[in-house]
């Protein structure tokens, strides 16, 4: 009884967090108090003990990092600076956003849709670039990279990994859903893209980019299924919106985010270019990654010591960067994470794990998960599903008869990359910021090709991952 019981709260919790604005994390916690601490007799001092102590330093060290970096123009320096190397040329652009979006998430910005997209689409109106395109060519650079280490996604799927007592390898976890997503977004580019390789005169004047076109900052957070990123509230500029009913508003910048009379912010920092503030937040970016993948220290250790050096160097100037750490994803992967550990230890993932071994051949039983997890994650909570379905497939990858790593990264990649869907934040900062003519019908496109996303990515990574490791 106690299983079934886990098992229903676990999908009201799920259900609750996707349909309304609640933060699946406080359900999550409560879920684990209830259910651990009455249900299954344990103490209290148990249940904490299963809080994810270091997945809760790496979000907030990551995020406060990058929120320094915003705050300080490092990262508005670093997007501009990329988009003068292309030369202007459209084809370029188009690829360029793909290596920024994905770069920025490897980084650790959640946010970097909300980056991007109201730089990207207007260009795209202007050089008779295909909106669709060039929206999707974001969504897919910065979904492919979300199982960075430093990610909240990264962070989610590797705590798991270690709580479970599973192997775990993060740099293959990031590079194979990158990886992924790249194929994704070459098919998209061979079929909508190619007459932008064709030899033209017209090429992009970065100039563009500092006029009437808003930055980089200033685009304040969405609001994502099952829990904010980063609270947000409607300012100059700005209009409110919404990925799905009972979300709540998401603030969208598609004008100017300065009030009228203050100079701009990307013409100011790109004066001022590289100052010793900024070098150092580079380095210091620069040092957690290879800190990380080469030295490996761990990440959160690593993270809030840069971050502590940087706000002692700048106290004034940095501190708006503390509201840039995303509270409510932390509070959404914590409380996930802390009431798996309380299915674990009243046996209800092994249950769930032996009802999945049961269904027969395992290389079909893993299609099936990330249909499943496609399907589901188009309209829910993408850590939401990862939480449901990685505890079903827990004894399937205990057999050996699939490859755990591919297997856990094909998953991934099927409940991530199915948020270009216009009822995720990432679709919506895209429908907003697309500058056409019928927004009803470009919604549509955007439905259209989540569909596509939805029958093609799962099958891909079974093709390509699941199966070759599984050999």
């Amino acid at each position: 009884m106690i299983y079934f019981i886990s098992i229903a709260a676990l999908i009201a919790l799920f259900a609750i967090g996707t349909m309304t604005p609640i933060n699946m994390g406080v359900l999550a916690f409560a879920a684990a108090f209830v259910i651990g601490g009455w249900l299954s007799g344990m103490s209290m001092d148990d249940i904490f003990g299963f809080f994810p102590g270091s997945i809760f330093t790496i979000i907030v060290g990551i995020t406060l990092l990058f929120g320094i970096a915003r705050v300080n123009g490092t990262v508005d320096l670093i997007v501009s600076g990329a988009l003068k190397l292309v030369r202007g040329k459209r084809w370029a652009i188009v690829w360029l956003m793909f290596f920024l979006g994905a770069g920025l998430m490897t980084m650790g910005s959640v946010l970097a849709v909300g980056m991007l997209a109201p730089i990207a689409m207007p260009i795209a109106k202007r050089y008779k670039i295909d909106p669709l395109l060039m929206g999707m060519m974001i969504s897919h650079g910065v979904l492919g990279a979300a199982f960075s280490p430093i990610t909240v996604y990264g962070a989610f799927t590797n705590g798991w990994l270690q709580s479970a007592g599973l192997p775990t390898n993060p740099l293959a976890l990031y590079v194979i859903p990158l990886g992924l997503s790249f194929l994704l977004a070459l098919g998209l580019f061979l079929v909508r893209g190619r007459d932008l390789l064709r030899a033209d005169d017209q090429t992009i004047d970065i100039d563009d980019l500092t006029g009437d076109n808003p930055t980089v900052a200033g685009s304040p957070a969405p609001r994502p299924r099952g829990g904010d990123l980063v609270p947000s509230g409607a300012s100059a500029g700005q209009h409110a919106a919404s990925a799905r009913p009972g979300a709540g508003p998401m603030v969208l910048t598609t004008g100017s985010p300065q009030p009228a009379g203050e100079p701009d912010r990307l013409e100011e920092i790109e004066s001022t270019g590289f100052t010793p503030l900024r070098v150092l937040t580079l380095l210091g970016m620069v040092a957690l990654l290879i800190g990380s993948a080469v030295f490996q220290i761990d990440v959160g250790v690593c993270s809030m010591v840069i971050a502590a050096i940087l706000l002692v160097l700048a106290p004034n100037k940095h501190k708006p960067a503390v509201n840039n750490v995303t509270w409510s994803a932390v509070l959404l992967v914590c409380g996930m994470l802390t009431y798996m550990s309380v299915l674990k230890a009243n046996g209800t993932l092994e249950f769930l794990g032996d009802a999945a071994a049961s269904l027969g051949s395992p290389l079909l039983t893993a299609l099936i998960l990330c249909y499943a997890v496609a399907a589901v994650s188009a309209v829910g909570s993408s850590i939401g599903t990862l939480g449901i379905v990685l505890p079903l497939a827990a004894p399937l990858l205990m057999m050996g008869e699939i490859g755990l790593i591919g297997f856990v990264a094909a998953v991934s990649f099927s409940a991530v990359i199915v948020d270009v869907s216009p009822l995720s934040s990432n679709g919506v900062m895209v429908l907003a910021n697309a500058q056409v003519p019928d927004r009803d019908k470009f919604q549509r496109s955007l439905f259209k090709y989540t569909g596509y996303i939805v029958l093609a990515a799962p099958i891909l990574a079974w093709l390509v991952v699941v199966l070759p490791t599984s050999m």
